[in-house]
């Protein structure tokens, strides 16, 4: 009796497709009801199988064959990785709280004892920048050695220092914190020693060229890190091995993501740094100008608040979400 009340309308579903999408919704609904029962009270029957097909024929056309809108890298930048960000937003407010502290710190103690500034950065890197400033050419360092070799290796320096941050997650955020005071010390007594000399707005205005994106890069790298420890440490409703698991995930995404900017900031040090530490050499005085690094370094600057900050924002209020399969969606007006 089941099958034969049944058999007109399966046959009609196997061999009449609809590209309607209402029909089709509601012919998968009904199949689902016609699955349940048979696997309930004839499961090793044919008919079984044979709804089973049909449903299964159904779900296929709607979800694998379906043409996604956006490319997969394309989605992944625009959405994925902003949303997911989003999601951790805390975290990242909280490390770039830490990381201007430890800044600040550096600074106070670089006023209270110069001999801090030896002591963080080295006495060759300090006796160094001293001695080019006497010459008339305080960057000068910026100018020494082969511009695609110092592309190469601070690129890598630059992955490594991040890597080795998002690692520390392992050892529940210790290491990370730690590598956020040492850098945070060291770039506090570094700027402290060149407005200390008089030479603070033009060392912003050569440093920063690079350095907005590579620091900006560090603190998320260091977010990164602090994600996998709170996956450990912070469960919340999930199980510590399935919040582990989530966590890894999305601190991995945001690591990957730091290559090509770190890749940027290395091209930045290594070409137009180099060239814009001539514009304070006296004896040269031909490098780019000022306008240039503060149109760089304005333009870095924006594209981190506005990567990182306000698209994530943006996204969310407009309704979009990542779906538990990975899939990007968005809430329709009056969607709960």
């Amino acid at each position: 009796m089941f099958i034969k009340k049944n058999a007109d309308k399966w046959n009609k579903y196997q061999h009449q497709p609809t590209d309607n999408p209402d029909e089709t919704a509601e012919r998968f609904v009904n199949l689902i009801d016609d699955l349940s029962y048979a696997k309930t009270f004839y499961p090793k029957s044919k008919a079984t199988r044979w709804v089973n097909g049909i449903a299964a024929g159904i779900y296929l056309s709607i979800y694998k064959n379906k043409k996604e809108k956006y490319s997969r890298i394309f989605q992944f930048w625009k959405f994925e990785l902003p949303l997911l960000f989003k999601r951790h937003h805390r975290i990242f407010l909280f490390t770039t709280i830490a990381f201007v502290l430890f800044v600040a710190i550096g600074v106070f103690s670089s006023m209270q004892n110069e001999e801090f500034v030896r002591g963080t950065l080295g006495d060759g890197y300090v006796d160094m920048t001293e001695e080019n400033i006497a010459k008339g050419d305080p960057f000068g360092v910026y100018k020494d050695g082969n511009p695609f070799s110092m592309f190469v290796w601070i690129g890598f320096n630059n992955i490594s220092v991040a890597f080795k941050a998002f690692v520390g997650g392992f050892t529940l955020g210790l290491f990370t914190l730690f590598i956020m005071w040492s850098n945070g010390l060291m770039l506090g007594a570094f700027q402290y020693m060149f407005f200390s000399k008089g030479l603070g707005i033009k060392s912003v205005m050569v440093i920063w060229i690079h350095g907005t994106l590579e620091i900006s890069a560090i603190v998320v790298a260091a977010t990164a890190g602090f994600i996998l420890a709170s996956g450990i440490l912070f469960p919340g409703t999930y199980s510590r091995k399935v919040s582990f698991k989530r966590n890894a995930k999305d601190a991995a995404k945001v690591l990957i993501s730091l290559v090509p900017i770190f890749i940027v900031a290395a091209f930045f040090e290594s070409y137009v740094t180099h060239l814009m530490s001539q514009t304070y050499d006296t004896a040269n005085n031909a490098g780019l100008p000022v306008w240039a690094s503060v149109t760089i370094l304005s333009v870095s600057l924006a594209f981190i608040i506005w990567y990182f900050v306000i698209l994530p924002i943006r996204l969310l209020r407009k309704g979009y979400y990542i779906q538990p399969d990975g899939i990007i969606n968005r809430l329709k007006k009056g969607d709960a």
